[in-house]
Parts: structure tokens; sequence; C-alpha cells
């Protein structure tokens, strides 16, 4: 893989100063989607399943914990995972706290067996269930199925009022973002989505959008409530299914994310530390996210973008970021000051961080240049897509249990069944596909000649090319008048 040119490497640390707003710029990055996710469960459900505090604090723990794993080899943040929103409504409504929280630390558990199963038998079967036509489809998914997401925040979609002052902000913080990102100069061009946020933060003050009665109430310091098995309540498995399907999504994002990642920073993350240390980490932190009572952890794409577009992949400030987190959500009056942040603010810069992820996922399927002439991969990859993006969702109730398959699960077990029914169409390869038509062709020796019949017909491009360089030499090569004699 190629190395890419990064201002701080996975390894390096920058100044504590420049460090700690570093870490701050990866919190900002992650907070919207960490304190959405218990937002809409609460308001799915109508009441409260899951705090913002605690969600906070598991994901802190849920990263030192990745960082720990993988020995600090890939600088990967974990959040809320958007994937677990319906199931643990829906777990809740049939098992109670218990059922959502069982449900939470049973994929946690799923992911930890995956990569015993790697460490001993490899990833071989693994890559055949999830190749590149099915991961790369997978993240455009996840991208694009959260910008109406974003649409709504910037007061956009055909669902919310069309507010001057919404738009105004959400196009301030879209576009110092930009010009930050694309004209600034030394440590100013590191910080983009952290100047961006602040920037609509202080035009959003100006024009009377936000209310600081929150923060006046609230404490210095307060403990996050957390929900404890055995102590606040039982395990329940009855509502085990409707959740663990979800861990499909979650893994084919989570190898999305690495192999995005490790694009970013020029390592490949599968092979070191390893995707079988990797889903370990990922696997205990969602464990000990549900044991707290907290949602779900998964790898997030904002925070991926953030390396990306500031090439400071430094494990050290995600670390810092974490940990920062985990302090925030014991700090009333800091919570209650972030989550005023208006939507129109986190909006304008998701315009740019969720298309970055869908644009992670063109670019795997363009690395690993598939071929999209192939009628198999047309269809895998479409209806995906459309399953994905068109929130498709299947219903199975039976008894006491049911199982639900939502438009982003459904996409991956639909694409998995067919990547591995369809069968490639084979196609006669010649020699003469591969040569420029030219008159010296005659000349070509025999030994040449036979290898058209030795070709194997699913050869790599890669293959194909030195091939025809090969060929190509030979024909230049001068030919003497004996062989051009016995060839006559």
């Amino acid at each position: 893989m190629k190395e890419q040119k990064l201002t701080y490497d996975v390894n390096e640390m920058p100044p504590f100063g420049k460090s700690l707003i570093l870490a701050i710029q990866h919190v900002f990055a992650m907070f919207g989607a960490t304190i959405l996710v218990p937002i809409l469960v609460n308001s799915a459900v109508g009441e409260t399943v899951l705090t913002i505090p605690v969600a906070l604090v598991t994901s802190g723990i849920g990263t030192l914990i990745y960082i720990l794993c993988t020995k600090g080899k890939s600088p990967v943040y974990l959040g809320s995972s958007f994937a677990f929103i319906t199931p643990i409504a829906a777990a809740y409504l049939k098992g109670g706290i218990s059922g959502a929280m069982t449900g939470i630390m049973a994929v946690g558990l799923i992911y930890v067996i995956i990569a015993l199963i790697i460490k001993f038998a490899g990833k071989d079967w693994l890559e055949k269930i999830l190749p590149p036509v099915v991961i790369g489809p997978m993240i455009m998914i996840i991208g694009l199925g959260l910008a109406p997401s974003a649409i709504s925040q910037i007061g956009l979609s055909t669902e919310t009022n069309f507010d001057v002052k919404v738009l105004i902000v959400s196009l301030v913080s879209f576009l110092v973002t930009a010009i930050v990102m694309t004209r600034a100069k030394g440590f100013l061009k590191v910080i983009p989505f952290l100047v961006g946020i602040i920037s609509g933060y202080i035009v959003a003050v100006c024009l009377g959008m936000i209310d600081f009665s929150p923060v006046g109430e609230a404490s210095f310091f307060s403990i996050p409530k957390f929900i404890i098995p055995f102590k606040d309540y039982d395990l329940n498995l009855a509502a085990l299914i409707t959740i663990a399907p979800v861990a499909l999504v979650t893994l084919c994002e989570h190898i999305g994310d690495h192999t995005s990642l490790g694009n970013i920073i020029g390592k490949d993350l599968i092979k070191d530390p390893g995707l079988e240390r990797t889903l370990m980490g990922d696997g205990i932190a969602t464990f000990v996210a549900g044991f707290l009572g907290g949602p779900a952890n998964t790898t997030y794409g904002e925070n991926t973008s953030v390396v990306g577009m500031t090439k400071v992949a430094s494990v050290k400030v995600i670390g810092l970021a974490a940990i920062i987190a985990i302090v925030i959500g014991f700090l009333g009056k800091f919570t209650a000051l972030v989550s005023t942040i208006p939507n129109a603010v986190l909006g304008g810069v998701s315009l740019l961080l969720y298309g970055f992820i869908a644009v992670n996922g063109l670019k795997v399927l363009i690395k690993n240049q598939v071929n999209f002439e192939e009628p198999k991969n047309v269809i895998v990859a479409s209806s995906m897509l459309v399953l994905g993006l068109g929130g498709a969702i299947i219903s199975i109730t039976s008894g006491d249990l049911s199982l639900t398959i939502s438009g982003m699960s459904l996409a991956s077990i639909i694409g998995i069944i067919l990547n591995l029914a369809l069968k490639t169409e084979k196609k006669e390869e010649t020699i003469a596909t591969l040569l420029p038509k030219d008159n010296n062709s005659k000349y070509l020796n025999k030994d040449i000649k036979k290898l058209k019949h030795d070709i194997k017909e699913e050869l790599t491009m890669e293959l194909k090319e030195d091939i025809l360089n090969a060929i190509k030499e030979e024909m230049n090569k001068p030919v003497s008048k004996s062989k051009k004699k016995n060839r006559k």
C-alpha cells in the first residue's frame, strides 16, 4: 500500500497544545452523532432509554479499549452506532431496558467470537463473503443514508419549515469549514471542522438562536446514570434476535472504515494490527457500553474523515479525545453547553463529513478495480444501494419472538447472498484482445502463440498488462533471417 504524506503519523504526537485542540476537534466531530443516537431512540420509544452523558462516557471508554486491543496502531474513534437506533427501540418495547441492553452486549460478544475465528482460522472466508463489491456500497449507504439527517438539520427537507436564520448559520458553518480546508495554511488548516463549528455557533448566538437556560440549570459535576445488569435489571433474551442481526451491518461498517482509513494513512490496518484485533477492540467496547447502559459502539466515519482531511493520524490525539469525552460526561454544565449547539451548525459541517464517508465507499470500488461491465457486480451493488437508501424493512413475528431487519441490514444480507449465489460471467479471452493490431504479429514465435491457450479466464488487470508488455517486447526483438525463412 502506498505510503501517504501525513502531518503526524500514527505513533507520533503533536505538542500538547496542538494535541488538545486536535482532540477537541475529534470530540466535536463525533459529538453530534453520538448524542443524537440517545435522542432518536428516546424519541422513538417515548421515554428515556439512553442518556447523553452515558453515551459520551461509553464512547470514550470504548475508544481506549480499542486502542489497547490494537496496540495503538489504528487511529479510530468509537461512537454511538446509528445502525442500532431502530433495533434498540424495538427491543425496548418488547423486553424493556433489560432486552435492549442484553441485545447490545450480545452484539459485542458476536464481534469477539468472529475475531477469535479469524485469529485461528484466518479471514479468507470473511473476504469471500464480504468482497469490495459488497463493502463499497455498504460504506456508501452509511454516508448517503445519513444525508437526510444533514439536510433536515440545515432546514432544507420537505419535513422542515424554511428558516432564513437556520440557512444562514448552516451556510456559514459549511463555507468556513470548506474555505479553511482548502485555503488556510499552517495549523489552522488542520482544524477546519472546529473552526467551522465555532464560526457557526457565534453567528447563531448573534441571531438569537441559542437558549442558555439549560446551562444555568445544570450542575457543574454530575454522575451519569449508568444502568448495570443484575443491579438494575436481569438479562433478557426475548429481544435478542431483534438486535443481533445488526452485527452484520456494523461488521461491514467496521471493515469499510478500516479499509478507508488504511487508504488515507497508507497502512493496511486489516493486516496490521489485524482484523482480529480491531474486531476484538470494537466487540469488547460494545459489550462494555451495553454493560453500563450505553448505546452500541462503532467505528466513526466522521472521525475518519477528520483524519483524512487534516492528515493527522496520531493515536495519542484519538486517545486524548476519548479522555475528554469521558470527562465531559461528568461535567453537567459543559455537557449542557455543548448540547446548545444548534442543528444548523452540525448540519453545515455534516454536509462535508457524510459526503466524505460516501466518497470513501466509492474509492473502495475504484481502488479494487471492481468491474461494472460484469452483470453480477451491477446486480449486487444496485440492489444494495436501493434497499439501503430506500429504507426497506422486513418484520417477522412468531409468538414472543420478532425479527426486524432494517434497510441497512437487509442491504448487507442481500448483497452477500447475491454475491455468493450469482456466478461471474465467463468470457473467452484471447491474446488478440490484448494486442494492438500490427503486421509484426505474424512473427510471434510458437511459444507466445501457445500462451493464449494457457491463460486463465480470470486474470487480474495487472497480470494482463504484464503479458501485453512481454509480448510487445518479443515483437520488437530483431528476427534473424533464418527464423524468418522458417516461419515463411
